[in-house]
């Protein structure tokens, strides 16, 4: 993964409504295994790891890198947001690569209250803020009609649909955002 360069991280902590997107810390260590280990949230990115792997190898502060952001509600880390740079590797598309990638993971029983269009949102509009100008991609699979009316919510565009890891995936693309001055006000989905 590469990072998004010249970005100054870690940011300011980014509030929203209801959340608060900030860099990882140990404490969200068991809530990143849950995330991964997790049977539903890997439903459509190619199954859960197992949990006693992922205790072995999650280091003791995950995810501490540019661009990935814990999404906090009410002091808990409820799920991880990632905006990195698309490279040229495995699976990707050649519309995406060298674009800002936006990833994202929620525990499921987050699910269905907005918190996920709310914490993308924030997070699209830092990246707008420190990235001026910067178009930004995101994949997902067909099936997945979560995240594929998540990214409609968010402006993204359909620019391609592919075959990849056994199913349909759909590349989008939003169009580069001029910064407002704006609040990182909440959504809901």
């Amino acid at each position: 993964m590469e990072d998004l360069g010249s970005v100054a991280w870690p940011p300011e902590p980014v509030r929203t409504e209801r959340l608060l997107l900030r860099e990882s810390q140990a404490r969200d260590r068991a809530v990143f295994v849950e995330l991964l280990a997790s049977p539903e949230v890997h439903t459509y990115l190619g199954g859960a790891r197992p949990r006693a792997e992922l205790e072995r190898e999650v280091p003791a502060t995950p995810a501490q890198w540019p661009g990935g952001f814990v999404v906090e509600l009410d002091g808990v880390m409820i799920g991880h947001i990632l905006l990195r740079r698309a490279t040229a590797t495995g699976h990707s598309r050649p519309a995406a690569v060298g674009k800002a990638d936006l990833g994202y993971l929620f525990l499921p029983q987050v699910w269905g209250f907005g918190y996920a269009a709310e914490a993308c949102t924030a997070a699209l509009d830092w990246l707008a803020d420190v990235l001026p100008g910067e178009p930004v991609v995101l994949t997902t699979q067909t099936a997945n009609l979560a995240s594929m009316r998540l990214a409609a919510k968010l402006g993204f565009v359909e620019v391609e649909r592919f075959e990849a890891w056994g199913a349909e995936q759909w590349l989008g693309m939003r169009p580069p955002v001029v910064p407002s001055g704006h609040s990182y006000g909440g959504g809901s989905e």
